[in-house]
């Protein structure tokens, strides 16, 4: 993808962070972005910072709460009309909750919007897609995914166990193992999918952490790389001719790595993909 110019990006979670730092990369690239953000105030700040940042007004709002799979519907069904082409997809909405809650969709939250959330809205889209190809889907999961545990019978920790972490890592696990059965599902098409772990990001997203850990994560944001940092490293997987044909990989610091072995289960991407399937059918 050595040209953006004039293609349609569309980033989630693209009001704070590395979502908007890559939005604003991007837009320089010439790329038509599509800022995908929860609240509509936060994202006509992002979407105005990007703009003058980027020196372009190619860039634009759409609104989604991804822990609701009918607003996701939604969503992917106004982004359909509104755009005739999708060259690239970057899924980085994300989410950690201190306790178990539950969406409205009856699902566990931090599954619910970090892995069922990717999952719902790429499929919504997939043909668009394929039909924009040569085209890149880009997955932001985290080193976290190492120790992310599987119990097919509790995926959702209803039986009790949940952590905040073990939660966090489940979540981080089905985004590479959706990224490898998503792959092998698009091989021939033009599509690649990749995911990574863009660092460790001082960002917002552990504001929600439990109040003992927060005299930790103060010490451990000292060693945190920037937003911006993070952000090239989704630009980098999203544009970069390096990564062009390369699908189903993981990344880590702009570097093919091997995964959790969990992850490279053939078995497991295809039964986690099964499962999705039957879950956003129920919620939806």
């Amino acid at each position: 993808m050595s040209s953006l110019v004039g293609k349609t990006a569309l980033v989630t979670g693209a009001n704070s962070g590395i979502g908007l730092e890559a939005c604003v990369v991007l837009a320089k690239q010439g790329a038509r972005v599509v800022m995908v953000a929860r609240d509509r105030e936060k994202g006509e700040r992002a979407v105005a910072e990007v703009k003058q940042r980027s020196g372009t007004s190619e860039v634009s709002l759409m609104l989604c709460d991804f822990s609701s799979q009918r607003d996701i519907r939604r969503f992917a069904g106004e982004f359909l009309v509104q755009h005739e082409r999708l060259e690239l997809l970057v899924n980085n909405a994300g989410a950690v909750s201190d306790t178990r809650r539950t969406t409205v969709d009856g699902l566990e939250q931090t599954f619910a919007v970090n892995h069922l959330g990717y999952f719902l809205l790429t499929n919504l889209l997939l043909d668009r897609i394929k039909a924009s190809a040569p085209a890149r889907i880009v997955n932001v999961a985290s080193t976290g995914h190492y120790k992310g545990t599987l119990d097919w019978d509790d995926l959702q920790f209803e039986r009790g166990g949940y952590q905040i972490m073990k939660a966090y890592t489940r979540s981080k696990l089905a985004n590479v193992l959706f990224t490898r059965e998503l792959a092998r599902r698009l091989a021939g098409t033009g599509v690649t999918v990749n995911a990574l772990h863009p660092g460790v990001v001082a960002t917002n997203i552990w504001d929600r952490a439990p109040w003992w850990s927060k005299p930790l994560l103060a010490i451990y944001r000292l060693t945190m790389i920037t937003a911006e940092e993070g952000g090239g490293r989704i630009v980098y997987l999203a544009t970069s001719d390096e990564v062009a044909g390369k699908t189903g990989g993981y990344y880590q610091k702009d570097k093919l790595v091997a995964p959790a072995p969990l992850a490279e289960d053939d078995g497991n991407a295809q039964r986690m993909w099964s499962v999705s399937e039957a879950l956003v059918a129920k919620a939806g």
